[in-house]
């Protein structure tokens, strides 16, 4: 099947994007990917490559033509920003994803959202996808995340089928998002352990990610019954998150971070810092944010059963292991 398989990754260039794009690659599918910027190493390695942005109707109607399936993991990301900027990525980006599909009679759409759609800044134990989205999102960026995967469940029919995966705190060497923020602050001396660290998450290695991407397409071609749903995956291993972070920042030869904050000095102090960034330094995201803070001492660990029932999905790479991996690409200078 997948020789024969013409498949489009929005996004292609990211972290989360490229690894599927290598999984698809190992599985011999045809790929082609659509970035808003040029990625020769992807070009190297027989991916075709459309520079453009989701937001361009006319660029997405380009991407999708003679495409089988799409992936779309594009998305603006960030616990800081305007909603109008998210929501042109996320939501208007999306629906472009969708028109192009439906235009040119694309047959699996699968979108990369998030677990944060249904956070509400309280405490996530075993939750499944039974849980509701919040009425008051707690960021911009859930908000429009949210918005987007009801449209892509909407879209889904007898002409494209679609699904959604929930990732949680996706992590990995390639990483560009989480890990580097840390260190950064490691490094600088600047981090502190927030709350209690009773919390327990759940994170997801990226090469689950990817294993999840490949059986929700394999699962929509086989007429599962996974189409119109939405999937938590992650490592299934929850961890206190404090943790985890000391876990990543060692595997650099970094100290672990022993200082500390409590949630109610972090809470003022993060606001004291939105409220300067606002006024001195807009669009700048401030060092701490009263998001961060609030996801950082709350638990979020999530029920697989629905993702294994339903797509075969079972965590491959554990937590152990992948730090291993880790280890071994910071020691190669691979990351």
């Amino acid at each position: 099947m997948g020789s024969k398989m013409n498949v489009l990754v929005t996004g292609g260039g990211g972290f989360i994007g490229r690894a599927i794009i290598n999984g698809l690659l190992d599985k011999n599918y045809q790929v082609s990917s659509i970035s808003r910027n040029p990625y020769p190493n992807l070009k190297s390695i027989g991916v075709e490559t459309i520079r453009g942005d989701i937001r361009d109707r006319d660029k997405m109607l380009q991407a999708c033509k003679g495409i089988d399936a799409v992936f779309h993991v594009a998305a603006k990301v960030g616990l800081w920003g305007k909603y109008k900027d998210f929501y042109k990525t996320n939501v208007d980006g999306t629906k472009n994803v969708i028109r192009a599909c439906l235009a040119h009679q694309v047959k699996y759409l699968i979108f990369t959202s998030s677990a944060s759609v249904v956070f509400d800044g309280t405490n996530i134990e075993g939750g499944n996808e039974s849980l509701p989205y919040p009425l008051k999102p707690v960021s911009n960026y859930t908000a429009t995340k949210a918005l987007a995967e009801k449209l892509i469940l909407a879209a889904n029919g007898q002409s494209l089928k679609t699904i959604s995966l929930r990732p949680h705190l996706v992590w990995g060497p390639g990483d560009k998002h989480i890990m580097p923020g840390i260190l950064q602050r490691a490094r600088s001396g600047k981090l502190r352990q927030i709350g209690n660290n009773n919390n327990l998450v759940d994170t997801t290695y990226i090469d689950n990610l990817t294993d999840a991407h490949l059986l929700a397409l394999k699962a929509l071609t086989e007429n599962r019954g996974a189409d119109g749903k939405a999937y938590f995956i992650t490592n299934g291993e929850p961890v206190r998150i404090w943790d985890f972070i000391n876990a990543i920042i060692t595997t650099y030869d970094l100290q672990p971070i022993e200082k500390k904050l409590s949630k109610k000095t972090a809470l003022y102090v993060a606001g004291a810092m939105e409220i300067f960034n606002k006024i001195f330094k807009p669009g700048k995201e401030p060092l701490l944010t009263r998001f961060a803070v609030n996801e950082l001492c709350t638990s979020h660990w999530f029920n697989l059963s629905n993702a294994l029932r339903d797509i075969s999905y079972k965590p491959r790479i554990s937590i152990k292991t992948g730090l291993e991996i880790l280890k071994k690409c910071v020691e190669e200078n691979k990351v």
